[in-house]
């Protein structure tokens, strides 16, 4: 399945796995660009040294191209980036802050950037800057979110950028990347049904939270405050929740949630940790080999357009 972004990475299908903090390593980066997508490390909350391991871990389980995403937010990110360049990664994925002053760096390093936008003018901002892709991420999605919905962001930013468009946010299936590709998108971005895959090294709770859910479980904290998140509902959310509305202060509301992000995944407290993850649950029913997944979609998307 060829399409511009398959061409530019070199990869057999228009599939990214989308970089999930402390869920993202090198072995299911690994797994699933063997199965023809592009896997993503993810670097958040991590340091160079991790990140280091990682691609080495990645580099050691599949000869196929995979790279790192990189949240700029960071305090450390450019020590991050300065690893991708000294070892050597095919594409960085750049989210949570301006992308513009690393794509000198990445290029010089032969490593191809891909921004990571919510909306249309910043889209057009990085392409002129020199992004290699893009990737336009609506709300539908788990983790951080913008706020316009993946169909809005199709429907507008497509039309008007030449560069590869990924499409992220509430992709599980063969129908979404169909539908993806019918709108002009040069792939999708999925990040939840690869969580709730065999080789995703989560915790088997957080994994069949994913499976347990259903569409209407996931819920936003931050919002009020602008640093919106989605995951799936659990005690910690609730309570975040009911602080938020009633105007308690930002340390308060960061008492509660930090280190939420880690423990669902690493510990499989999915009481207090916050599994990250996007709105289309009740489709993903059971855990999966990433290579079945890849199939099953790849199938089910020629099914649709044929």
């Amino acid at each position: 399945m060829k399409t511009k972004f398959t061409e530019l990475l070199g990869i057999e299908y228009p599939i990214v796995q989308g970089a999930m903090a402390w869920v993202s390593d090198g072995e299911l980066a690994a797994a699933v660009s063997n199965a023809g997508g592009a896997g993503t490390i993810a670097a958040a909350g991590r340091d160079p040294d991790w990140v280091k391991e990682q691609i080495k871990i990645a580099k050691d389980n599949t000869d196929k191209p995979f790279g790192v995403n990189v949240m700029l937010m960071a305090d450390n990110c450019d020590q991050i980036v300065d690893t991708l360049c000294s070892e050597g990664v095919d594409y960085a994925t750049l989210s949570a802050g301006n992308p513009i002053t690393y794509f000198k760096k990445l290029h010089e390093a032969d490593i191809i950037a891909i921004p990571v936008v919510p909306n249309l003018r910043l889209a057009h901002k990085v392409v002129d800057k020199g992004a290699d892709a893009i990737i336009i991420e609506g709300m539908e999605a788990g983790g951080h979110i913008g706020n316009l919905t993946t169909m809005a962001l199709m429907t507008q930013v497509i039309p008007e950028i030449d560069v590869p468009v990924i499409a992220a946010g509430g992709f599980v299936d063969g129908r979404g990347l169909a539908a993806a590709l019918v709108m002009g998108a040069a792939g999708i971005q999925m990040g939840t049904r690869f969580y709730a895959s065999k080789e995703c090294n989560a915790h088997i709770k957080a994994k069949q939270k994913i499976i347990d859910s259903q569409d209407t479980d996931t819920v936003v904290t931050g919002l009020v405050h602008g640093h919106p998140v989605r995951g799936i509902r659990n005690e910690m959310s609730d309570k975040y929740l009911k602080l938020e509305k009633e105007g308690v202060s930002d340390s308060e509301l960061e008492e509660l949630v930090v280190g939420s992000s880690r423990i669902a995944p690493q510990e499989g407290d999915i009481d207090r940790g916050f599994v990250q993850a996007g709105q289309s649950l009740s489709a993903i029913k059971e855990i999966k080999s990433c290579s079945e997944i890849v199939q099953q979609i790849i199938k089910e998307a020629e099914i649709r357009l044929n």
